[in-house]
């Protein structure tokens, strides 16, 4: 008789399961997203995010300062616009002055050594909520397009180290590379939400930014199908075609599958998001004793890691690197 197959030896102690995992989760993986709003001193809970917070930017360079402490390399900024600033077309976006641009500057100006990752996209800025310029009411292609080379354009003569297309427009990767270059940002990255779905995840950013106007915001004619994985695949290898550096998949857990797909399919770096959603169905789970927080917030960014993610927006970020040091 043969001896047993014993896989369960290497599975024994801590120590053997940590010398034989085949995903590495590590702070050096992971970005946090940090929503910004005018004012000194301020930092308000997010009713629908617990433990995340809007906060001024002399308490953003704060928790830059942690986030760099326990060993993220970037961090990703959003506004929160004053209502009195939206406009229909989104004017306060391309200010040099703005919120997100006076932001970046306190931050490289603090002595600070951590990426910085701006959204380009136009729903803070504008009354209605949309990615983008509207036209006999829905988003203009071309018009949006336009707007968001400014946008990036002004971002990057704040100091911003990468910019975050996140609106899904066609075309607007080689676009903004364009305006970047022959203005001689040739060192800013692109980060293309290549893959941004139309998702109901997004509810909880929305309510933090305030974008959804109080009611359900359909952007399906320019998000994608969450039905679709060979459009995913399209949309990627347009934005890669168009000089993205990197890629975004969003929302994360939901959509493994295309992160697994992406990352076998293309020889570049795929990043996922673990959207608002995601993350307060967690929270609000372990606070009514239905999960280990800890637990599973681990789980949930390693098989995102394992899917193929090479880095991961998660607004636990600060906790989980915390959690790795342990």
């Amino acid at each position: 008789m043969y001896p047993i197959v014993r896989l369960r030896r290497n599975r024994r102690t801590q120590w053997l399961r940590d010398l034989t995992s085949e995903t590495k989760l590590a702070a050096e993986n992971l970005i946090l997203p940090i929503f910004v709003i005018e004012g000194e001193n301020q930092r308000h809970e997010i009713k629908t995010m617990p433990g995340v917070f809007r906060q001024s930017i002399d308490q953003v360079v704060l928790t830059a300062k942690e986030a760099e402490k326990r060993g993220l390399k970037a961090i990703a900024l959003f506004p929160v616009i004053d209502s009195e600033l939206k406009s229909e077309f989104a004017d306060e976006a391309y200010s040099l002055d703005n919120l997100i641009c006076r932001t970046v500057r306190t931050l490289k100006n603090s002595g600070l050594n951590i990426g910085i990752i701006c959204d380009v996209a136009l729903d803070p800025y504008t009354i209605h909520g949309h990615d983008g310029i509207l036209v006999d009411g829905d988003v203009d292609n071309d018009e949006t397009i336009e707007a968001l080379s400014n946008q990036a354009l002004v971002l990057a003569k704040a100091g911003v180290d990468i910019v975050a297309p996140s609106d899904m427009m066609d075309g607007r990767i080689m676009a903004i590379r364009d305006n970047l270059d022959n203005e001689g940002f040739i060192h800013v990255n692109i980060l293309a939400y290549a893959a941004k779905y139309n998702s109901s995840f997004y509810g909880p950013f929305r309510d933090a930014v305030g974008s959804n106007q109080g009611k359900y915001l359909c952007k399906a004619s320019y998000q994608m199908d969450p039905r679709n994985i060979r459009e995913a695949l399209k949309e990627i290898e347009h934005d890669i075609e168009e000089g993205a550096d990197m890629i975004m998949i969003k929302p994360g857990m939901p959509y493994l599958d295309v992160i697994r797909e992406a990352s076998q399919s293309f020889n570049t770096h795929i990043l996922a998001y673990q959207v608002s959603g995601e993350y307060a169905m967690l929270k609000f789970a372990a606070a009514n004793g239905a999960l280990n927080w800890e637990r599973s917030i681990l789980e949930s960014l390693t098989c995102i890691k394992r899917a193929g993610a090479s880095a991961i927006f998660t607004y636990a970020a600060l906790e989980v690197a915390e959690l790795l040091e342990k």
